[in-house]
């Protein structure tokens, strides 16, 4: 996956701030920065559940 980079990262931002304008920008930024918080904590829950020994939880007779 390539890399974005520093115009890329620019470009981005100013669409964002012609579509979303500079009021409502915060308040979208937050909202992404919340949505990827929770998508990286169920991930790290289904890989701890994928990698965790079964026989620790009692699971395998």
């Amino acid at each position: 996956m390539p890399s974005l980079g520093f115009p890329e990262l620019v470009l981005i931002l100013v669409i964002a701030l012609v579509i979303f304008g500079p009021g409502k920008l915060p308040d979208v930024g937050r909202s992404v920065g919340k949505a990827l918080r929770e998508f990286k904590t169920a991930k790290d829950s289904v890989v701890s559940d994928i990698t965790e020994d079964p026989k620790e939880k009692g699971e395998v007779t």
